[in-house]
């Protein structure tokens, strides 16, 4: 029975490959939700689960950088410090690290293994594993997505089919989750089963004060809420870069209503936490388009419409608490039970000693790092550093600054503007997320997604600006020069 739903993808992922390229970007988006499918059956990758995902980004790799020309623009790119240099620098540092870290302090450095089936309070010395490999393998899927993604995103066509995909994927989230709720009550957990074959330890059953916790097709609610999170913060951002038409003004507002209910379901500390963050982004990015974008008319678009939808809400929520004090009483439990009260928690506890043990794992090395799946912690950024280093981080995190903050769209592009702006409010939350429970180094396809995003549209201006450079070399050669008109007087003396 497994190996039916298998078959259907790997169909539908063949007969991608040899579309329009598009295709693969609207699949790209979404398998997201079939986060506990196993693509591959585990028992032919020794108990290694790959999901549709980074399956799905392998052959958006394959297509955009396996010919000729691909491979060139790739090299371009990793080459040029206004490019990807520093991305391409930080995989290079990060793959010396985990070949030779873990051997060199091997025995020497206590660490809490990523290895499948160990306990959350295990803890092992270093020694090199298969976990270094699959780490690698992981992260060089990510890098290689975001050179795929930069290159194929440069038209502006591609970019807005990748807003429908977009969309497309927010779609197969809320129809996963609310599948997961209706499974209380109608007979689906066969049927549910099926997609869930991950090798990894899978909490599909879990309550809070009575309440199921949904789940979707993730491993566990944590890691759905804050997908759902992801997408709700995406479509809110990259909306106004949308042409007008049904799918911004229709369905995209129903999709974000559907996700904020299921972010809710999920009831997942990081999630609320992220709930938070984005609306705090939200509120910052309002202001910014009020005082610092009067000449972009796709980001004054709907500005005053969503002051007075936020004041409305605001002072209804106001007079419900007046009139019926006791109406919040559920939710203000809910939040205390999930975010206040989680410092008192073993899962705090554990998710804390990891964080410690993957930091003095990277003072013991000297800053040096114990290579890719040496530690875990549950932070990404202490994950990162203490996998690949304090250069590697560095050359991250530069990156990533170089990506959302230096970069810019064209002046007459406002278009592109709007998506780079997107790109870096829609960043942010989940960034700091990631903060609280991101327990390895990959910064994740869907931040690959955003970098590449990021770079496409800073590699239009930059075209625009060496184009007139290169045609004024070209007509200064002797070849082009015009030839000089003599007057008569002039010929006549000579």
């Amino acid at each position: 029975m497994e190996l039916i739903p298998v078959g259907i993808f790997w169909s539908v992922a063949l007969w991608a490959l040899f579309q329009k390229k598009q295709v693969l970007i609207y699949l790209f988006f979404a398998s997201m939700p079939f986060g506990s499918f196993a693509a591959i059956p585990t028992e032919l990758t020794a108990g290694l689960t790959l999901t549709p995902t980074p399956i799905v980004a392998m052959l958006l790799i394959a297509r955009e950088l396996g010919n000729a020309r691909g491979l060139t623009k790739a090299l371009d790119a990793a080459l040029k410090s206004s490019g990807l240099l520093l991305l391409f620098l930080f995989w290079l540092v990060a793959a010396v690290v985990t070949l030779f870290m873990p051997r060199f302090f091997a025995g020497q450095v206590e660490v809490v293994p990523v290895r499948a089936g160990a306990l959350a309070s295990d803890t092992a010395m270093l020694a090199p594993t298969v976990q270094n490999l699959s780490q690698l393998v992981y992260v060089s899927i990510s890098v290689l997505a975001v050179f795929a993604f930069a290159s194929v995103l440069r038209g502006e066509g591609m970019r807005r089919h990748a807003l429908s995909a977009l969309c497309l994927g927010a779609a197969f989230t809320v129809f996963t989750g609310f599948l997961d709720f209706a499974s209380q009550y109608l007979p689906l957990q066969s049927f549910m089963e099926v997609f869930r074959t991950a090798s990894y330890a899978l909490i599909t059953e879990a309550e809070v004060q009575d309440v199921k916790r949904v789940v979707g097709l993730m491993p566990e609610a944590s890691s759905f809420g804050s997908l759902s999170l992801n997408f709700l913060t995406s479509l809110y951002f990259f909306r106004r870069a949308m042409r007008s038409g049904h799918l911004r003004d229709r369905v995209v507002p129903a999709l974000m209503g559907l996700l904020l209910l299921l972010v809710w379901m999920s009831t997942s500390s990081a999630a609320y936490l992220g709930l938070g963050l984005f609306g705090a982004a939200a509120a910052a990015e309002w202001c910014w388009r009020f005082f610092a974008s009067d000449r972009n008319h796709y980001l004054r678009h709907g500005l005053m419409g969503e002051f007075w939808l936020g004041a409305v809400a605001v002072w209804a929520i106001l007079l419900v608490v007046i009139v019926v004090p006791n109406v919040l009483t559920p939710l203000l439990d809910m939040v205390n039970v999930t975010v206040l009260q989680k410092a008192n928690t073993s899962s705090f506890e554990e998710r804390g000693m990891w964080t410690q043990m993957s930091w003095n794992a990277l003072l013991a090395t000297h800053g040096l790092g114990v290579g890719l799946g040496g530690s875990r912690a549950s932070n990404f950024a202490v994950a990162l550093v203490s996998n690949v280093g304090l250069a590697g981080a560095a050359l991250y995190f530069l990156f990533v600054l170089q990506c959302f903050f230096v970069r810019r769209a064209g002046r007459r592009d406002a278009e592109g503007s709007a998506l780079l702006s997107a790109a870096r409010w829609s960043y942010l939350p989940m960034f700091f997320v990631s903060l609280t429970i991101g327990t390895t180094p990959d910064f994740g396809l869907s931040n690959a997604f955003l970098y590449g995003f990021a770079v496409a549209i800073a590699h239009k201006i930059l075209q625009r600006a060496v184009w007139p450079t290169e045609v004024h070399r070209l007509l200064s050669t002797p070849r082009f020069r015009a030839p000089q008109v003599r007057s008569r007087r002039s010929a006549r003396i000579d």
